[in-house]
């Protein structure tokens, strides 16, 4: 193995439709919802659902929502994450070689490898854009990256390849301090420029089925201390903060308790000016500017609250973007 080849870093995100139409949201969608690890329903049950209903009804409903977010630029987790890729370069210089990768949509996970691979990366690390683990976010990750790197095999056939990387994934860091650091940075920042007086503040995390952690994931536990420790460094007291899941989608039981419940109660308990942030999502997406920026704001109003502040992700902030490079640094330790 060359000494001189550069290390390769894999910015691993979820991913983002081409365009806010139906047409680019029904193959992305698709991608998304066939993924065993998203859905883990027997395929016999699960795919005559995702094609006779939900890509038939879906795609345009979707597409909707991501109109309200979509900049001149194109889609805001796209242009964050890029900036994130393009900053995290300038600081880890030339010893290593950023590529981010899409596991749903472009840019992919497969092309990037691809990219660090023309680049002579023989040493990868991937770096998770989650910062708690779940089998439905980092775990597909870890799939895709997997089958890009080593290629596919299986009884019938097999990709020959000849020359593989090495590989490294950076650990769940949802309690590493650089992590917290910047969480708390970003958040007090956001506040004390917005000049926003918050009486409440509601800690956001997109949830799962519960059934997958009755079966052993850990992403509860790992949002709980996300969300622990960020109040700690912020703080606050047990009854001036909240954890909520949300983005609930079908009918089974997901984590509780869910978000858009706890905005509609908040009025009633007083609250009346609320700061939300969404720790476990590094850039803004749908999920956070629309989800939580739209329609938590409707839903906060209609349960008599007044105003709902949604802080930014942390985005291409200078004190995460330092974070991740010492995250790379700690993790690449013994290649670089």
């Amino acid at each position: 193995m060359s000494g001189s080849s550069p290390i390769g870093v894999l910015l691993a995100q979820l991913g983002t439709p081409a365009a806010p139409t139906a047409a680019a949201l029904r193959p992305y969608l698709r991608e998304f919802l066939s993924d065993p690890r998203v859905v883990d329903l027997p395929r016999w049950q699960w795919l005559p659902i995702l094609y006779l209903f939900v890509l038939t009804r879906r795609p345009a409903r979707s597409a909707a929502l991501y109109r309200r977010i979509w900049t001149p630029q194109g889609s805001p987790l796209l242009l964050h994450s890029q900036a994130q890729a393009a900053e995290l370069q300038d600081r880890l210089g030339p010893g290593y070689q950023v590529a981010l990768g899409m596991r749903y949509g472009q840019p992919g996970i497969a092309e990037a490898m691809q990219q660090l691979q023309g680049a002579g990366a023989e040493r990868v690390l991937v770096f998770s854009m989650f910062p708690q683990f779940s089998c439905s976010t980092t775990g597909s990750i870890y799939d895709a990256v997997v089958r890009a790197a080593f290629g596919r095999r299986c009884p019938l056939f097999f990709d020959r390849r000849r020359q593989m990387p090495t590989l490294r994934f950076v650990q769940p860091y949802y309690k590493h301090p650089a992590y917290i650091a910047a969480l708390k940075t970003s958040f007090e920042e956001d506040l004390r420029q917005s000049g926003f007086a918050p009486d409440h503040y509601l800690l956001t995390f997109h949830g799962i089925p519960n059934r997958y952690v009755t079966a052993g994931d850990p992403y509860r536990r790992q949002c709980e201390t996300t969300a622990r420790l960020l109040a700690l460094a912020l703080g606050l007291g047990q009854h001036q903060w909240t954890l909520g899941f949300q983005s609930r989608f079908g009918k089974d039981p997901w984590l509780e308790p869910y978000t858009e419940e706890l905005l509609r109660q908040f009025g009633g308990r007083g609250v009346r000016a609320l700061a939300a942030a969404c720790p476990g999502f590094t850039a803004d997406c749908l999920e956070t500017l629309d989800e939580i920026g739209h329609e938590g704001q409707r839903q906060f109003r209609e349960g008599g609250g007044q105003t709902l502040h949604l802080s930014p992700c942390l985005n291409s902030h200078p004190v995460w973007l330092d974070a991740m490079a010492s995250i790379v640094r700690q993790e690449s330790a013994g290649w670089a």
